[in-house]
């Protein structure tokens, strides 16, 4: 019986209930959707060709900033494309393993985001607090080996999950809640107690979620004393806006982040939960380089310089 449920699971497909039904409403929200996910895209694949086409880009902040773009690629590039094939097809059914390897990739992704967005408030301190002291604390040695652990740390928290999530019996239901293979949606499917799980997601979220957020308000509180304490100058300012658009970044994906995987699921909706993957997969995306580009000096030199040639 353990063994015919063993194979029942992994014979099985998922069947994804998507965000949009056919009404004409529906119909104008995924063209919009779509629409505004290309746009996102072009982007930030420009973001990072100019990052790479200027020198004056070529500094860490920048260098954070085209691993961010490089992560909400990978999140919109997972979740937007089989969303969209399965609304214009009609078929809804995802295989095992390309909700495993959807899975895979979201959590990892979710899980490097984190920690890069404290690695990249820890450089804003190091700037603003140390400016001799920088282009040591700094280097380029260091900047490769900090965005090389945000993504080794996503990684090893999406192969436990993974790992965990799919070892788990689905012998009921195989439809998700959702548009993507998630974890509490999936977790809904199982047919064992995934309590003991879910108390072991709730203490990683501590350490992913609230670890680096502390890091990031501690830094800024120091950015901003600092400021403070100067003379007011471009520099000041420039600092400022700076660390404003990053906190914009910081309030948008860790707001929906904390608020999906640090509820407790007898104070989950479908509706509430659905509507904050859309938040941080589909619209903290799309902001990101808006906030990051157009508050930005450097950017728009640099595009304008690029317009010119």
């Amino acid at each position: 019986m353990a063994m015919e449920l063993w194979n029942h699971t992994f014979l099985s497909n998922f069947i994804l209930t998507g965000l949009f039904s056919y009404s004409p409403s529906d119909l104008f929200l995924f063209s919009l959707v779509l629409l505004v996910s290309v746009a996102t895209l072009a982007g930030n694949i420009l973001f990072l060709l100019l990052i790479h086409a200027d020198r004056h880009l070529h500094t860490p902040m920048y260098f954070f900033l085209s691993q961010l773009s490089i992560m909400d690629l990978t999140l919109m590039c997972t979740v937007v494309p089989k969303m969209a094939a399965n609304f214009l097809s009609g078929h809804k059914v995802i295989s095992w393993g390309g909700c495993a390897a959807q899975f895979f990739l979201v959590v990892m992704v979710a899980g490097a985001e984190c920690f890069l967005l404290a690695v990249m408030a820890y450089d804003r301190y190091a700037a603003v607090c140390y400016p001799l002291r920088y282009p040591v604390l700094m280097n380029w040695k260091t900047c490769f080996l900090l965005a090389l652990a945000s993504w080794g740390g996503g990684m090893a928290d999406s192969v436990i999950d993974v790992t965990m999530v799919f070892s788990f019996p689905y012998c009921g239901s195989v439809e998700v809640d959702r548009f993507f293979c998630e974890v509490p949606a999936l977790l809904r499917l199982s047919c064992a107690d995934t309590s003991l799980f879910e108390d072991l997601i709730y203490a990683c979220c501590v350490v992913m979620l609230l670890l680096p957020l502390g890091v990031i308000v501690t830094s800024y509180a120091k950015v901003l004393t600092a400021v403070i304490r100067m003379h007011f100058t471009e520099g000041n300012q420039k600092a400022l806006t700076t660390c404003s658009s990053h906190l914009t970044v910081v309030g948008l994906y860790y707001g929906g982040a904390i608020f999906i995987y640090m509820q407790w699921s007898s104070t989950r909706t479908p509706a509430g939960n659905r509507a904050t993957s859309i938040f941080y997969t589909i619209i903290t995306p799309i902001l990101n380089p808006l906030i990051y580009s157009l508050r930005n000096r450097e950017v728009t030199r640099a595009l304008r310089k690029m317009n010119g040639r």
